[in-house]
Parts: C-alpha cells; sequence; structure tokens
C-alpha cells in the first residue's frame, strides 16, 4: 500500500483570487476532500474527487476520519477557511494525530498557509498590525470566559492591537459588549475598532468606529474584529476613506 497524505489548506478569506498558488495545486491534487460545509462550497467541483462534508464543531471527528482515509494510502485534503494554523483545522489534525493510532503519525503531512481574516482585514483599511498584536478568540467553546477577560484586560494595559475571532454567536449574544467594556475600562475611548464582515467575498462590508461607540450589534459570525492600540491613528483623506495604522515606533520618551 501506498503511504498516505493530508493536507490541511487554508483557502483564505473568500474569493478563489486569494488562494495561493501551493493551496490550489494540492486542492487539484487529493482523492477527496473534507471540511466544514460552507468551505467545501467554496471549492470548485472536481470529477471524480469525492467530498465529505460536516458541521462545525465537529473537529475532532472530522480530523479523524479525514486521517483514516489518508491512512489508506489516499491523498486526502482538509480545508479550513482563512489560515488552518489560526483558530482553524490544523490544531485538531494535529491533536487527532497525537491521541490516534501510531499510523497517523506515518503520515505525510503537510500545512498549506493562507490569508487569514484578520490580515485581509487589515489590508483594507490600512496597516493596525503595523506594530506588536495579538489574536484572541472570544468563543468559550473550549476555554472559560474568564479566561478571555483575563486576556483582554492583560492584552490592553500591555499596548497590543487585538484581532478577534468568532466574536459573536446566538449562544453568546452579550459577549462581545462585555469584552468592549473591559477595554473601555483600559484603553482610550478614542482607539478605533474595525469591523471587517466578509471581507473577500461580494457581501463584504468595514466600517471604523471609535472604541467609545463600540457594540456587539455590529458584528456577526462572519466579522473578524481589530481593536487598536492607543497608538493607533486615523489618517484623513479627501474623497477617501481614512487609513488606519500603527506607527511601528513606540516607547519613545
Amino acid at each position: 500500500m501506498s503511504k498516505g497524505r493530508l493536507f490541511v489548506i487554508g483557502l483564505g478569506p473568500g474569493e478563489a483570487r486569494f488562494l495561493t498558488p501551493e493551496a490550489s495545486a494540492a486542492l487539484s491534487a487529493a482523492e477527496a476532500l473534507y471540511g466544514y460545509e460552507p468551505y467545501l462550497a467554496r471549492v470548485p467541483v472536481r470529477e471524480g474527487q469525492a467530498r465529505h462534508p460536516s458541521d462545525n464543531r465537529e473537529e475532532l471527528v472530522r480530523a479523524g476520519a479525514a486521517l483514516a482515509h489518508a491512512a489508506s494510502g489516499a491523498t486526502v485534503a482538509m480545508v479550513s477557511g482563512g489560515d488552518p494554523g489560526v483558530f482553524a483545522m490544523a490544531a485538531a489534525v494535529i491533536e487527532a494525530i497525537e491521541a490516534g493510532p501510531d499510523e497517523w503519525r506515518a503520515l505525510d503531512l503537510a500545512i498549506v498557509p493562507g490569508i487569514t481574516a484578520m490580515l485581509a482585514v487589515a489590508a483594507k483599511c490600512g496597516a493596525p498590525l503595523g506594530h506588536d498584536f495579538c489574536a484572541i478568540s472570544l468563543s468559550d467553546n473550549l476555554k472559560p470566559w474568564e479566561l478571555i477577560e483575563k486576556r483582554l484586560r492583560l492584552a490592553a494595559q500591555a499596548g497590543f492591537a487585538m484581532a478577534f475571532y468568532n466574536p459573536v454567536s446566538k449562544a453568546r449574544p452579550h459577549q462581545l459588549d462585555t469584552a468592549f467594556e473591559i477595554l473601555r475600562a483600559e484603553l482610550p475611548a478614542s482607539v478605533p475598532v474595525i469591523f471587517g464582515r466578509a471581507v473577500g467575498r461580494p457581501d463584504e462590508r468595514m466600517r471604523v468606529v471609535p472604541l467609545a461607540n463600540a457594540r456587539g450589534h455590529m458584528a456577526d459570525m462572519a466579522t473578524c474584529i481589530i481593536v487598536g492600540s492607543p497608538e493607533t491613528r486615523l489618517v484623513e483623506r479627501p474623497g477617501l476613506p481614512a487609513l488606519v495604522y500603527t506607527p511601528r515606533r513606540a516607547g519613545d520618551d
């Protein structure tokens, strides 16, 4: 039996123009595709290529199925939106390998990077991540909300710009407002907050407001949020959207 291979592929934020050549080649080489159903829907159907969609919150089951398929000798692709290593399937696949049978550790595994949402949002409005920054998932499915609150507070105190993934859901509609309340206690009211919804797709929407005016209803699960640091600035331009950027230099007296 030939040795199987598993690609874990980042599809980027939306349209095919954001797909890297490496990711495109890996998708073409795969005999079977696995992934969350909305992400699989972004991949063109190819004759003879099996597709195995699954629901959200089934990451380990999905990873195990793809690994077992690859262990049979097949070339398999697991797809993620954005970058597979940023709150996505690469960690789930490796977690499954760690807990799974020895044959999974022998597989040829390739993590294929993609453009993650915070980079797409940042590029649309300027350079808000031009200095030190961090990314935080606001989902408490895999960690307690108290830990999220602690990280928000400490990141704000440390002067990081922040990118928020998974900002709201039907199960936690109030947590984003709570996050903004925490940040308002630590940061100037004028700090820019960028709401980037569905960046890279036809229904893309961008909005920039000061932290004082940021509210949870401005986001949904298709939104990535960037909160600037106290140094983040707006550069106004006549007849054009303002540029948001965080200067490269900090801490000067």
